[in-house]
């Protein structure tokens, strides 16, 4: 995989005036009867320069792939943008990506394919995944042109649907400590993105006991669940 989009970076970025656009990059799929045990999902989670998509940018991504029900590790994603034009002054404190790391980060479109041939255009799971799926379709519109509709679902709302939520709340950190896990370093992008699949094990392994085998039933699951929830409020 890794040699493929190696040779399909260098054949974009050269000079070639038939070199791929677009259009070849892999096709989003959609939830299907592909059962969870041999569904391959992505885990993404990014760090940005504020809570705005707006205004706000993003300048780290972080993701890892879920295959067979397990996290290989050698099959992960973790990159810094190149972004030194950016006042990051705010949020430093939170994310620890400095002036420096920006400056030496990955060019944002060349980083952007990259991301998107490693995705293969899998479903995209995230904690709050509105949040990350508002900024990433910016970017990919923006430094591409790119536009196309990924399938996503949001962690934070799959956990409570087959969980009793904890007590102290429903952040990543409530739910990390409600399954005892242990989280390397919050607030970047690659341990974050790590923490989240490995609740979204847990959710699955939960999901396939409750015979949801599949992600379009656990999508259905979710779907009437939110229904439910609108008819039930005032």
């Amino acid at each position: 995989m890794i040699h493929r989009i190696k040779e399909w970076l260098e054949h974009y970025f050269s000079n070639d005036p038939d070199r791929p656009g677009l259009e070849h990059l892999p096709r989003a799929k959609t939830p299907g009867p592909e059962p969870l045990t041999g569904q391959r999902l992505i885990v993404l989670d990014l760090e940005t320069t504020g809570l705005n998509p707006a205004k706000d940018h993003v300048i780290a991504i972080g993701a890892v792939a879920i295959e067979n029900l397990g996290i290989p590790l050698a099959n992960q994603f973790d990159l810094i943008l190149r972004r030194p034009e950016l006042d990051i002054r705010e949020t430093v404190l939170i994310h620890g990506i400095g002036p420096d790391a920006l400056t030496r980060g990955h060019e944002i479109e060349e980083a952007l394919i990259r991301l998107l041939s490693w995705m293969n255009g899998d479903p995209i799971l995230a904690f709050h995944s509105a949040f990350d799926k508002r900024f990433l379709e910016k970017a990919l519109k923006a430094q591409l042109g790119y536009t196309r509709e990924h399938t996503w679902l949001d962690v934070a709302e799959i956990l409570p649907a087959l969980f009793e939520p904890p007590g102290s709340g429903g952040r990543l950190d409530d739910w990390t400590d409600h399954f005892g896990l242990q989280v390397s370093e919050r607030h970047h992008a690659a341990a974050d993105a790590m923490a989240t699949a490995e609740l979204a094990l847990i959710a699955l392994n939960r999901a396939i006991r409750e015979d949801l085998s599949t992600l379009s039933q656990l999508n259905e699951k979710l779907r009437i669940g939110r229904r439910l929830k609108h008819l039930q409020s005032p």
